[in-house]
């Protein structure tokens, strides 16, 4: 079996996640990238790469040491669950992709499989006497990248970075109309009404302050795809400003419904993911960064949509 070794050094463009880097150094897939730590076959500045979301910065080396003729495929995670996918576990903390339509703590009417639940569950079934450590919460109808502390001090940890607005927290949705500006900041504050409902208000005791940046992906015939970028995290903070703009997110039952409503999004879910998640280990103080693929339904939708004005 001959063995290829290849090698690059990081520059400035290309820093990011470590399996982007092996992708345009050896020419392969994702899912191969992914496979080629999986196996070993990866090291950063000399060290084994163990997870292909570990992150890179200029002037890191990455090397590459595989055979060109092997299929190399990502190892099974072994355990299986519709509330959610596991992107990546130590022995500290867990980060996993929410599926739309999950509670992500349970309500006063004590849901059941809420993920907090079967994530905890998922621990208890890996390592016995663990639990999942609530960090911070996505809509129920919303999917994407949720990370939860395993001990409640890790997780203390991260909710303190969430405090000081560190973590890099990056949405895609699909919104109503055709978005003029390039990009902008919704910068506002929210109150909560009787109904629970959130709304944009004027400054007072009551109310919190919520700043959004937002820059135009895509524009379509008669709807839009964006990129939003918390800078503070409030409950319902992006499908609030959004709709308050009269760009709701497609299929908000809650915000701008009839603005919302779209003959081709047919989903029960809205179009709003978590894609982009980044922190700070709160254990080996590492900069961690994770990507999530968009859902079917948010994919599906786009393929079938034409490029607007």
């Amino acid at each position: 079996m001959a063995l290829t070794t290849l090698s690059t050094t990081v520059a400035e463009p290309q820093a990011g996640r470590v399996d982007i880097v092996i992708r345009e150094l050896s020419g392969s897939s994702r899912s191969q990238a992914r496979g080629m730590v999986d196996h070993g076959c990866v090291t950063i500045n000399g060290l084994p790469c163990e997870n292909s979301a570990d992150p890179v910065v200029a002037g890191d080396v990455v090397a590459l040491r595989f055979d060109p003729q092997q299929r190399y495929r990502e190892k099974k995670k072994g355990w299986d669950d519709r509330t959610f996918t596991i992107n990546y576990e130590d022995d500290h903390l867990i980060v996993v992709d929410k599926s739309a339509g999950t509670l992500t703590v349970p309500t006063d009417r004590d849901d059941v499989n809420t993920l907090m639940e079967r994530v905890s569950i998922y621990l208890n079934h890996s390592r016995s006497k663990r639990r999942a450590w609530l960090v911070h919460r996505l809509d129920r109808d919303v999917s994407g990248l949720v990370v939860f502390g395993k001990a409640e001090h890790v997780a203390t940890q991260l909710i303190e970075q969430f405090k000081q607005r560190k973590p890099q927290r990056v949405y895609t949705a699909i919104v109503a109309g055709v978005m003029a500006d390039e990009e902008g900041t919704f910068c506002c504050h929210l109150a909560t009404g009787k109904n629970l409902d959130r709304y944009v208000t004027g400054k007072s005791s009551n109310t919190e302050l919520a700043i959004t940046h937002y820059r135009v992906v895509r524009r379509m015939a008669d709807t839009t795809l964006i990129e939003a970028t918390l800078e503070t995290g409030n409950r319902n903070q992006i499908r609030v400003q959004f709709a308050h703009a009269q760009h709701p997110v497609l299929g908000d039952p809650r915000y701008g419904k009839e603005l919302a409503t779209h003959p081709r999004w047919i989903r029960k879910r809205i179009a709003l993911h978590a894609g982009t998640l980044g922190f700070e280990h709160p254990v080996s103080g590492k900069a961690m960064l994770f990507e999530s693929p968009l859902p079917a339904a948010i994919a599906k939708f786009l393929a079938g949509s034409g490029e607007g004005r």
